[in-house]
C-alpha cells in the first residue's frame, strides 16, 4: 500500500508531501491543475526515463520519494536475491541531478532501474486510458482467465520445464551439428588410429631400439674389446685374477698380526671376489654375444615407422604419439557411438516434453472451465454500467506450438449489441466502453488475486449519470481488498472515496506552483458541489453533495 509520497523540485511542484491512507482515495483538480504531473512524479519513482527538463529549478535537483507498506506482499525472496534490505515500509527514492542524471534507491540502498520497475509491478499499477489497450493483447486476457483458472502456479512450472526443454534441444542439435562435423573426418581419423594402433607404441621403446642398434653396429669392437679384456684377466700367469690370488694370499699371511693388516687381507679379498664376478660376467658376455643382421633390420624398420610416425603428426616422442592416439579414439568414438547418445538426448527431449505437454493439457483445461465463469462475471458487470447487450467469445484453442504460458492460442471477440456480429475487441468498443470493461476486469482479478495498489487515471472518461454511481460502486468494492487511488471529474466517483485530495495551483509571488491537499468534510462538500454545478456554488448544489456524500 502507498502510504507516502513526498515530492521536490519537480515540474511546477516546489515541495509537497501527502499521506495516502487504505480503501478508496479520491483526487479531483481542475483541468491542468496538475494531476498529471503528479503521475509523472509518481512514474520515476517506478523507475520511468526522466531528464533535467522535469526540474523546476535546474539548478538544483529533484527528489521524489514514495513510501510503501509491504509486510502482506510476500516480497521477502525479491528483496533478498537483489541484495536489498526488506523493511516492511519500504522507501523508494528518485533523484535527478540537474545534469540529467539520475539516482535511484530502496531502502537507502542504490539500485537499477530494472530492479525498481521489477518492484513497481508489484506494488503499484497506474492505470490510464491508454492501458485499456491491453484488453487487446492475448497475453493480457490469458492472465485474467488463469487467475480465475488459479494456473499460476502450474504455468510457473510450465515455464521451468520449457526452459529445460529448450536447452535439451539446443544441445541435441549441438550434437547433431558436431556428429555431421565429426564424420566428414570419419575415415581421415579411423586411418591414423588404426595406423597408431597397428604400430602397438610403447613409451620407453624408441630408447631400448636405439640402444639395442648401437650394439649391433658396434658389434665387433665390443667382441674385440671383451676377448682382450677375458684375456688379460684370465691368463693363467700374467692374468689379472692369478695376481689377485698372490696378492691376497701375501696379504693373509700377515693378517694375524695386527688389526691393519687384517683390514688390509679383508679389503683386497673384497676386491678378488669382485673382479672374480666381472671377469666371469665378461667371459659370459664375449661367448653369447653374437651378430645378427637379421635381427638389426628388423630394429632399423621399427625404429624408421617410430620416425614416420613422429614426422608424420609434428611430434618428437612415443609419448606424444601415444597422446594423439587416445584423441583419435576420442575422436572415433564420437561418431561410432553419436547414435547411442544422440538416442539418449532425444530420450530426455521426449520425456521433458512429455511432462510440459500434460502441464500444457492441463492449464488449457483449466482455462476452459473458467472462461464461462469469466464471460458470466464481466457480462454482468457490464450491464450494471449500461452495456447490457455486450457479449464475449473467448475461443481457445490447443496447438502443437509451445508459447511462454502454455500451448493455446486466444482469441476474444465481442458484440455491443444486439443483432451485431462479433469482432475484434478494438475495433468494437469505444475508449468509454473500454473503459468500463477493464474496471469490471480489474474488479474481477480482485477477487482472485492479491493485487498491488491501483490507480485510475480518469477511468470514467466518456460516461455520467447512473453508469458513473455504478463504476464508483465497483471501485468502493474493489477499496475493500485492496487500496484504490482514483483520479475523476465525476462527482458520484468523488462521494464515494473514504478520503479525498484536491491538486489546483497557487500563485505565490508570480511563481505559479502544484499543491495537494486533503480536504477537511466541510471542503469536500464544497469540493463536490463545486463539480456538480460550477464554480459559483448554489444550496442545491451543496445539498446534492451532502447527499452524494451520505
Amino acid at each position: 500500500m502507498l502510504t507516502n509520497l513526498s515530492i521536490k523540485n519537480y515540474a511546477l511542484i516546489d515541495s509537497l508531501s501527502v499521506n495516502f491512507k487504505d480503501k478508496l482515495s479520491i483526487i479531483t483538480g481542475e483541468t491542468g491543475a496538475g494531476k498529471s504531473i503528479l503521475l509523472g512524479a509518481l512514474g520515476l519513482v517506478l523507475g520511468n526515463r526522466a531528464d533535467s527538463s522535469t526540474l523546476k529549478d535546474t539548478e538544483n535537483k529533484c527528489i521524489i520519494e514514495a513510501q510503501f507498506s509491504i509486510s502482506n506482499y510476500l516480497l521477502e525472496s525479491f528483496f533478498k536475491e537483489n541484495a536489498l534490505d526488506f523493511e516492511s515500509e519500504t522507501i523508494i527514492r528518485r533523484e535527478i541531478l540537474p545534469s540529467g542524471k539520475s539516482r535511484a534507491f530502496i531502502n537507502d540502498t542504490p539500485t537499477t532501474l530494472q530492479v525498481l520497475q521489477a518492484l513497481s509491478e508489484k506494488l503499484i499499477d497506474v492505470h490510464s486510458q491508454h492501458q485499456t489497450l491491453q484488453l487487446s493483447n492475448s497475453t493480457f486476457q490469458f492472465e485474467i482467465i488463469d487467475a480465475i483458472a488459479n494456473n499460476f502456479a502450474k504455468i510457473e512450472s510450465y515455464k521451468r520445464g520449457l526452459v529445460l526443454f529448450n536447452q535439451l534441444k539446443k544441445e541435441l542439435n549441438q550434437l547433431k551439428a558436431t556428429q555431421e562435423k565429426a564424420k566428414e573426418q570419419y575415415e581421415y581419423n579411423l586411418h591414423l588410429f588404426d595406423e597408431l594402433n597397428k604400430a602397438v607404441l610403447k613409451v620407453d621403446e624408441q630408447e631400448e631400439i636405439e640402444e639395442s642398434l648401437d650394439k649391433l653396429n658396434n658389434i665387433e669392437e665390443i667382441k674385440l674389446n671383451l676377448s682382450e679384456a677375458q684375456s688379460i684377466g684370465l691368463n693363467d700367469e700374467i692374468g689379472l685374477q692369478t695376481l689377485l690370488i698372490s696378492f691376497t694370499n701375501n696379504l693373509n699371511k700377515i693378517s694375524g698380526f695386527s688389526k691393519e693388516y687384517k683390514e688390509l687381507f679383508d679389503r683386497a679379498f673384497s676386491l678378488k671376489v669382485e673382479f672374480d664376478d666381472i671377469a666371469a660376467e665378461v667371459e659370459n658376455l664375449n661367448e653369447t654375444i653374437d651378430f645378427d643382421p637379421s635381427e638389426l633390420v628388423k630394429l632399423n624398420d621399427r625404429l624408421q615407422l617410430i620416425y614416420n610416425l613422429q614426422k608424420k603428426h609434428g611430434v618428437k616422442s612415443i609419448a606424444e604419439l601415444l597422446v594423439i592416439q587416445e584423441e583419435l579414439s576420442v575422436k572415433v568414438d564420437a561418431v561410432e557411438n553419436s547414435s547411442g547418445i544422440i538416442a539418449k538426448k532425444e530420450n530426455e527431449v521426449k520425456s521433458v516434453a512429455e511432462k510440459i505437454d500434460e502441464l500444457a493439457k492441463t492449464i488449457f483445461q483449466q482455462r476452459e472451465k473458467a472462461i464461462p465463469v469469466l464471460v458470466k462475471k464481466l457480462e454482468k458487470s457490464l450491464s450494471n454500467l449500461g452495456m447490457e447487450n455486450t457479449r464475449f467469445q473467448f475461443k481457445l484453442t490447443h496447438s502443437n506450438q509451445y508459447f511462454v504460458n502454455g500451448k493455446d492460442e486466444l482469441q476474444l471477440l465481442i458484440s455491443a449489441n444486439k443483432g451485431v456480429n462479433f469482432g475484434e475487441l478494438k475495433k468494437i468498443a469505444s475508449g468509454g466502453e473500454m473503459s468500463r470493461i477493464m474496471l469490471s476486469v480489474k474488479a474481477i482479478l480482485s477477487e482472485y488475486l492479491k493485487l498491488p495498489t491501483i490507480i485510475f487515471d480518469e477511468i470514467d472518461t466518456g460516461v455520467s449519470g447512473d453508469i458513473s454511481q455504478k463504476m464508483a460502486e465497483i471501485m468502493q468494492q474493489m477499496s475493500e481488498n485492496m487500496q484504490v487511488i482514483s483520479i475523476t471529474h465525476l462527482p458520484q466517483i468523488a462521494a464515494k472515496g473514504k478520503q479525498h485530495y484536491k491538486v489546483y495551483k497557487q500563485d505565490i509571488a508570480n511563481n505559479i506552483v502544484t499543491k495537494l491537499i486533503e480536504l477537511t468534510e466541510d471542503e469536500r462538500i464544497n469540493e463536490i458541489a463545486e463539480m456538480l454545478g460550477g464554480k459559483n456554488i448554489t444550496t442545491t448544489a451543496i445539498e446534492h453533495a451532502k447527499e452524494l456524500l451520505s
